[in-house]
């Protein structure tokens, strides 16, 4: 990737396959930056890029923060190896010198489109002379390498798109190499890289098809063996367009300020694509890489619906619960939220101890899907134990003794079997024991005394959520005060 922002759902596409690859057939994932263009060099975005794959769990095994035996992993510090690459073209006649100025350049771009032509260099100075050359070096004017573009380029095999050829020859000008200010172009860079770096298979966007033919050229004039290609679909919205970096919701940054997995990220991003045996949701990395196949992966463009990322979380988080070493760590994910959203607020410590905080996580499984949803005001009844009078309960009904009894009687019997099924009956019943409480005045009274609140999730889920214990003691406490 480039050190021009931070990881995006693309970007994260792209690492996520050559990370499956790797891993299918016992090979190394290597993390390169390309930072050739320092123009558009955001400081910490390297670090940033590293540090979303940790987080995504599709660490590199090689990288500028890890290192490796082929480093170092960032262009701008291997610049003398591009210099040398550079100097053996034009030793062998295949790139030359180019004296052109910005300003003469721009007046070839204009003249191109308006005559309706694509833009292109008219390889003027391909036909220097040593000695021109040598004379123009020698009065100190800035130049850049060009490499020299030949026609009849031999068709590759691409692992996505099969059979290509593209002639660059006839539809661009010779491209730029080397920079005036010493840094490679992205095509001199990935080549040379490749080949010191020991690259067998590369997998990228699409958007990179069309340059293939060209690097094949580079390989071919250095004597080299290029690695195997592979070009990805574009990732598209469900609508087909452009996924928007603008609004920054598709920096994987904010995914995971959001609360959500990075396995529902890895997950949706596979799902909307193609290249696996199977599709359906909730795949673990593990399945991903085992169900993988390379020829499997269609031209078609991947269309990715957002809207049902909350879906696949659900899924996904619903696995970790029931996973116990998994469960732990959210266990303690929820008491560090509830600390920060409550922590002002009166919460009881033992409703912080691990064992309620385990079982609320459990009897919710399924019906969240962020561990943030717990933290909501709907919930908030679970971590504030609620201040309510017993003049507040009278103004809903005068039988707040007779109602008090006959819950905490009804809780002492289902404490061991507590279900939203059964408890919706079991107070349907209760109320009828009553002289003059209507059912949903018995019901605003409870919810009351369960939540300090008129709105939340029914009275038999707060009931079961809050467990036999926790609903006695909340009303005993209404009781009494």
């Amino acid at each position: 990737p480039t050190t021009t922002g931070f990881l995006h759902l693309g970007g994260l596409r792209t690492a996520l396959y050559n990370y499956i690859f790797a891993k299918k057939y016992q090979g190394t994932f290597i993390l390169r930056v390309e930072d050739t263009d320092q123009n558009r060099v955001v400081p910490g975005a390297a670090e940033g890029i590293e540090d979303m794959l940790d987080w995504a769990g599709i660490p590199p095994d090689e990288s500028p923060g890890r290192g490796g035996p082929a480093g170092p992993y960032v262009q701008s510090q291997r610049l003398e190896l591009y210099r040398q690459a550079s100097a053996a073209l034009l030793d062998s006649g295949a790139a030359y010198r180019c004296f052109c100025t910005p300003q003469r350049l721009e007046l070839l771009r204009k003249e191109a489109l308006r005559s309706q032509q694509t833009p292109r260099y008219d390889n003027r100075c391909w036909h220097l002379t040593p000695t021109e050359v040598a004379q123009k070096l020698s009065q100190g004017l800035d130049c850049v390498i060009r490499f020299r573009l030949e026609k009849g380029v031999e068709p590759f095999q691409d692992l996505v798109y099969g059979w290509n050829r593209h002639e660059v020859a006839e539809v661009e000008g010779d491209p730029v190499i080397l920079k005036g200010d010493g840094f490679p172009t992205y095509h001199l860079a990935n080549v040379v890289d490749d080949h010191y770096m020991g690259i067998t298979h590369v997998l990228r966007g699409t958007e990179w098809l069309a340059s293939t033919s060209k690097h094949l050229l580079l390989y071919k004039a250095f004597g080299w063996e290029p690695p195997r290609f592979g070009h990805l679909p574009l990732l598209l919205n469900k609508d087909g367009g452009k996924l928007s970096k603008r609004q920054g919701d598709i920096f994987l940054e904010r995914f995971a300020r959001d609360g959500f997995l990075p396995e529902a990220l890895l997950d949706i991003v596979t799902n909307c694509g193609s290249g696996f045996t199977e599709k359906q949701m909730g795949r673990t990395l593990e399945e991903l890489i085992s169900q993988f196949e390379v020829g499997r992966i269609t031209t078609h463009s991947a269309l990715l619906d957002l809207e049902a990322l909350p879906e696949f979380n659900r899924v996904h988080l619903t696995r970790h619960i029931e996973n116990q070493g998994l469960r732990q760590k959210l266990v303690r994910e929820l008491q560090g939220l509830v600390e920060l959203v409550y922590g002002d607020q009166q919460v009881a410590p033992d409703v912080l101890e691990n064992e309620y905080v385990e079982r609320i996580l459990l009897l919710r499984k399924g019906h969240i899907s962020h561990l943030k949803n717990l933290v909501s005001s709907d919930y908030s009844y679970l971590w504030v134990r609620p201040s309510v009078s017993r003049q507040q309960l009278q103004t809903i009904s005068a039988e707040v003794d007779e109602i008090g009894k006959l819950v905490l009687g009804l809780m002492t019997r289902q404490a061991a079997a507590l279900t939203v099924e059964e408890l919706n009956k079991d107070l349907r019943s209760l109320q009828k024991q009553t002289r003059e409480t209507k059912y949903s005045s018995m019901m605003q009274l409870l919810r009351l005394v369960l939540s300090g609140r008129q709105h939340g999730p029914s009275v038999a889920e707060m009931m079961v959520t809050l467990g036999a214990e926790e609903v006695c003691g909340r009303m005993h406490r209404a009781l009494s005060s």
